[in-house]
């Protein structure tokens, strides 16, 4: 009878431990589910940030333009100037 004891017992052990291991099974699920949840906003976020720059880069290399036309602009305007100073307008 105390063999049929001890594998009872030995049993009983290795069932809370196989509910354990499940327990960690299903944790560890939960965990990566919220992870690919994460990774994948994570991702959607970086492709905006992504477009943001671009737009971002698009619109500074537009202002550096657009500060050399008036650049320009000035420098013929002062050309103008000089000239109908010389012809007394």
């Amino acid at each position: 009878m105390s063999t049929h004891a001890v594998d009872v017992e030995s049993i009983e052990r290795l069932t809370d431990k196989i509910r354990d291991l499940i327990a960690v099974l299903e944790r560890t699920r939960g965990e990566l589910s919220q992870t690919i949840e994460d990774n994948l906003r994570l991702s959607h976020e970086v492709k905006d940030l992504k477009a943001q720059l671009s737009s971002a880069e698009d619109t500074s290399a537009e202002i550096a333009n657009l500060l050399d036309e008036r650049e320009q602009i000035r420098t013929r305007v002062t050309a103008m100037l000089e000239q109908l100073e010389e012809i007394g307008i």
